[in-house]
Parts: structure tokens; sequence; C-alpha cells
């Protein structure tokens, strides 16, 4: 069975996948695949670099991921840019580790920000949002990305609306709690998707 998970910046995707991953589900995260493939792929950054200038590279050469980040949630051109660079090889790379661990894995975890964006929702049996309440998602992201009340805005209004994510999904799971509440939501869900394969 193939879960893809997602949500809006902040709501908890990545604590959520750690969840699955200790219940021995394979975690394959869209978003460490996109750091690797512009660390590991010359291409993809040579791209980045002719498209968006040299001003997006540290002066080792490397990808200053935080004024790409800046870039992108403060312009909708450069983001479609950068998204039509990415996505192609990112979702390359995803449906290869699908295939060296299906077989192996009953369940394997598709952990997408773009999920239903990119249409990898198509290769999952099941989707599941993990959703929060506004404010408690904009205080998160404040806290962990130092940002002030137009940054935090601009960053969440740039991705689809959760509502829609939600309209969309199998399952909604709520993180608006404590860690300890999140993980009790994932088992719970885990135990309801492990029954519906036959998995004890």
């Amino acid at each position: 069975m193939i879960i893809g998970l997602t949500g809006g910046i902040a709501t908890g995707k990545s604590e959520a996948a750690k969840c699955f991953e200790s219940f021995g589900v394979y975690n394959i995260d869209a978003d460490k695949i996109s750091r690797e493939v512009v660390e590991n792929c010359e291409p993809v950054l040579s791209r980045l670099v002719n498209d968006l200038g040299q001003n997006i590279l540290c002066t080792d050469r490397t990808l200053n991921r935080e004024k790409l980040a800046n870039m992108i949630f403060s312009n909708e051109k450069i983001k479609f840019k950068v998204e039509k660079i990415l996505h192609s090889y990112i979702i390359s790379c995803i449906n290869k580790t699908i295939s060296q661990h299906k077989i192996s894995n009953d369940m394997i975890l598709i952990n997408a920000p773009l999920l239903f964006e990119v249409g990898l929702d198509k290769v999952c049996d099941k989707t599941v949002v993990i959703w929060t309440p506004y404010d408690v998602q904009a205080k998160r992201l404040t806290t962990r990305n130092k940002l002030d009340t137009y940054q935090v805005k601009r960053r969440i209004d740039s991705q689809m609306l959760i509502k829609k994510k939600i309209e969309l999904a199998d399952f909604v799971i709520d993180n608006s709690g404590s860690m300890i509440n999140l993980k009790r939501n994932v088992k719970n869900l885990y135990r309801l998707l492990t029954s519906s394969i036959g998995i004890r």
C-alpha cells in the first residue's frame, strides 16, 4: 500500500512521517529528495542559476537555500520556474524509489508537501492531510523560521489551501495539539490502514 502524506507548511508533516516510520513504514521524503537533487545533480543547479542568476549561490558555489526560499515565496513567477525545473526530477526519483522498495515493504509513505499539486496522489492508494488551525500553523512557522507576520502569511498563502487538500484527501489527521496526540492519531490511522490490507 502506498500512502500519500501532505499538509500545509508547518502543520507537522515531517513529525507525522516519523511516527509512521516508527511503525516500520518506509518513508520517501520529497523535501529530502529535492535537497539531494539540487546538491548532487549538476544540470538542475545549472538550470536554476541560468534562470535566476548567480545571486542564488553561496560563496562556495552551493545553493543558498534561504535566499532561494525568500525569492520563491515573494514571487509567483519565480516559484513556478523553480517548480518546473525540480518537479520532473523529484517525481522520477520517487517513482524509482517506490519500484525499488515496494516488494520488501507492505506500506510505503510518500511525504510530499505538493502531493496533489504535482499529481503524486495518483500513485497512492490512500492520501492523508496533516491539519492545524491557521493560528497554530502561523505560530509554529514564526518560531521555526524566525519570520515576521507578513512573511508567514506569504508562505502559507503560496500553497494550495489546506481546505482544498482536505477535500481531496481520504484521511485528515489533527495536529493542533501535543506531540503525544499526534502520535496517537497516527497510530490509530496506521492500525486502520494495516487492518484493511491484512497486516498484523
